[in-house]
């Protein structure tokens, strides 16, 4: 049986070293991976194109601020300052798929509230060489690294159509590739609308895909951002010329911080110091502007831990579990017995066809994310539906394997370490199962350690699960298995 493919460079069949040598990282199309756009490095970069990019997504926060009126209605609110996410670039959070949340009604009212600190007025000196979008993330409580992500990632949208194109004109066969109305590809201000341009583009799942360059991508942080002003306020306040100014400012903290402080209220009190006093912001951004040249995108450490844990991780277990006679197609019985026998396919592989070894790594072990997104891997052989993330209003599951309305069962992943796994074990499933309407469940513990296998079976042992069909543990630790292979 064939695997489904996992990354970009198989399912379009080009060779891995094409689609890095163009700048792009070679996709997970299961999983987004945690990479995104950072203003500051377009703002910052040597390349014209990319200073290009930086301005045009000023202009629109100035077409935005020029229209920002206290009547402004709802309908324009949500059409010019609410984005979705970009999902065909499988970049963010989202765990298992791409389908992430984009930017909301509220970030829509943050912006329109914050567009008059973030964008300087005609003539007005703020001391920095540029105005940036990131200064609604130093303003505003809740706006991180995604949505400044997803807002650029929007606006230069073109561009990274421009990119992908011209990959898929010069590497991609005809076969996997479409001519596609991309919407909301571009704005145009004379209009004042989002126009759709028609654009030749690879397609998977019945959606384009686009390439990013990772020159202008990081993984942790953008260069500019809240938790780094709260951290550096000591340097911030000490760049204050005024010397009137700077010691009101200090009096203004020290009333804020109060007797006794904790970490805890001294945070809280550079917070409120910063934002009373909008120089400080300003300050802090011409600081990090004059350390500009400490900006770099996604270095190649990070890529290399990206590569192993989205890349390298999926594609041994691909290569080793995929090729297990027990991934074969098998007569449908009962969702519960399939999802048992697809749990203990997964087990065989990790215990007996070393695949413990791509759980166990130099940058530690498989996080219970990396888990399920091979237990998701597993379900793909199966002729049942298979649903992920379910969730009926008492908190998701992992996945629903179900045919028809009348037969399913609940799957979810564990890991042993998980300091909640009593609490889980008694109460959790029960719950999901009657939220889901289905009479069974299979849980998947993994352990990594003997200290992990003796509290599972301790737990177990207690609540009188020992001997459940439904829990199927994983035996994942890599010091109690012979050297070589037992297959």
């Amino acid at each position: 049986m064939s695997a489904p493919p996992i990354f970009f460079s198989d399912y379009f069949g080009v060779a891995r070293d094409k689609v890095e040598s163009y700048g792009a990282f070679d996709l997970n199309l299961l999983a987004d991976v945690p990479l995104f756009v950072d203003p500051f490095l377009l703002f910052n970069s040597s390349r014209p194109e990319y200073q290009e990019l930086h301005r045009d997504i000023l202009n629109y926060l100035r077409f935005l601020k020029s229209i920002a009126g206290d009547d402004l209605d709802r309908g324009t609110i949500l059409d010019l300052f609410r984005f979705q996410e970009v999902k065909q670039n499988w970049f963010g959070y989202c765990e298992l798929g791409n389908e992430g949340h984009g930017l909301g009604e509220e970030f829509a009212r943050d912006l329109r509230d914050s567009l008059g600190r973030i964008l300087s007025a005609d003539g007005e000196n703020v001391g920095t060489k540029s105005d940036h979008l990131e200064k609604v993330s130093l303003l505003r409580s809740g706006v991180g690294l995604d949505n400044i992500s997803d807002f650029a990632t929007n606006l230069i949208k073109h561009y990274l159509l421009d990119f992908t194109e011209t990959f898929a004109k010069e590497q991609l066969d005809r076969a996997v590739c479409a001519s596609i109305g991309v919407e909301r590809a571009r704005f145009n201000f004379d209009t004042q609308t989002w126009a759709t341009e028609t654009r030749y583009l690879p397609v998977f799942d019945g959606q384009f895909v686009l390439l990013t360059p990772t020159d202008m991508l990081v993984h942790d942080e953008t260069w500019i951002n809240h938790s780094d002003m709260v951290k550096r306020y000591p340097e911030i306040v000490a760049a204050v010329d005024d010397n009137v100014q700077r010691s009101k400012i200090s009096r203004y903290f020290e009333q804020q911080l109060g007797k006794d402080p904790t970490p805890k209220t001294t945070a809280a009190a550079r917070v409120s110091t910063l934002r009373t006093f909008p120089e400080l912001l300003d300050l802090y951004i011409r600081l990090k502007e004059e350390d500009g040249s400490s900006a770099t995108a996604v270095s190649e450490a990070e890529l290399a831990h990206l590569q192993e844990v989205f890349v390298n991780f999926f594609a041994d277990f691909v290569n080793g579990f995929w090729a297990l006679p027990e991934m074969e197609g098998r007569p449908k019985t009962t969702s519960f017995d399939e999802a048992i026998y697809r749990a203990n396919v997964f087990k065989k592989w990790v215990e007996d066809k070393d695949g413990y070894l791509s759980l166990n790594t130099a940058s530690g072990t498989a996080s219970e994310k990396d888990v399920q997104r091979l237990i998701f891997l597993t379900l793909q052989a199966s002729r049942f539906d298979v649903n992920r993330e379910v969730n009926n209003g008492r908190g998701p599951v992992d996945f629903k394997v179900s045919q028809g309305s009348n037969d399913s069962c609940l799957i979810e992943v564990k890991m042993a370490s998980n300091s909640a796994l009593k609490r889980n074990l008694e109460r959790q499933v029960e719950v999901y199962k009657r939220a889901n309407e289905t009479r069974n469940a299979v849980k998947i513990i993994v352990f990594y350690s003997e200290a992990e296998e003796e509290k599972v079976s301790r737990i177990l042992k207690s609540l009188e699960l020992d001997d459940s069909e439904s829990i199927v543990l994983v035996d994942a630790r890599a010091d109690n298995k012979p050297s070589g292979s037992k297959a």
